[in-house]
């Protein structure tokens, strides 16, 4: 796993079979995982992640690694209409298996965050959590995310970032590299996975790294919000109502 962080976050196929692997084994205690090593606060987030992507009835909303689908069911259960929706992530069946079970009201589609299938200019939001982490490039995951929505749309991810040099500090990595990897153990039975998560967390871009990146891929209006001791934050950028893509290639018409 130390290749995706040490060799400019390059993701061989075997590097993402070996994560897409993890998430499938740690997907039935996935929920109750992030609710204990987040004291329950990963609810809150998603509440952030959706009312600052700007979800409004009757908007269409891609979630990308969708996951267990909590996103998704997080803007469901605030009383939001969604248009035609759809939740993609890449770690079928463990995860996706549990997403369709809980709502059938939505498109659960396994897909691949890097080449989304769907037509330029097709969604009102797009939102993401815990993805640009864990995906092999970061500037193709916003290009695509971009590609998809429409003019004025807006994307929004909620993501890890490294701590900063606080007081803090030493609780915070003591937590990330102790205590989770041994919940991570009990819990789930997978203590590797939860120690390359919180690894992961700790050699991340930044949040102003992140912000960088999606003023590069085209965003505007970008700006960014942290949480739990500034380890947590929610990003967000809208694609202009004139905009111009890198590439007008539409997977759907190949």
């Amino acid at each position: 796993m130390e290749d995706i962080q040490t060799q400019g976050r390059s993701m061989t196929k075997e590097n993402s079979n070996h994560i897409k692997e993890m998430f499938n084994k740690i997907s039935p205690r996935y929920v109750l995982m992030n609710k204990l090593m987040t004291f329950g606060q990963d609810r809150y987030w998603r509440k952030e992640l959706i009312r600052l992507s700007g979800l409004k009835d009757g908007n269409s909303l891609l979630d990308v690694a969708t996951g267990t689908g909590d996103v998704i069911i997080e803007a469901v259960n605030e009383g939001i209409k969604l248009g035609k929706s759809a939740g993609l992530d890449f770690s079928i069946p463990g995860m996706l298996k549990v997403a369709r079970s809980k709502l059938k009201t939505v498109e659960w589609i396994e897909g691949d965050a890097l080449k989304l299938p769907f037509k330029n200019n097709n969604f009102d939001i797009v939102t993401s959590a815990y993805l640009m982490r864990n995906v092999g490039d970061v500037n193709e995951a916003f290009t695509e995310q971009y590609r998809v929505l429409k003019p004025g749309g807006r994307t929004a991810c909620l993501d890890t970032t490294p701590p900063v040099k606080t007081i803090m500090l030493p609780f915070i990595n003591f937590y990330l590299t102790k205590i989770i990897p041994l919940l991570g153990a009990v819990i789930s039975g997978n203590k590797s996975a939860y120690t390359y998560l919180p690894e992961s967390t700790k050699t991340f871009k930044t949040a102003e790294e992140l912000k960088e990146i999606m003023i590069s891929m085209g965003f505007t209006k970008v700006s960014f919000k942290k949480y739990m001791f500034g380890t947590i934050a929610v990003h967000w950028g809208n694609k202009p109502l004139e905009y111009s893509l890198k590439t007008t290639a539409d997977p759907t018409d190949e």
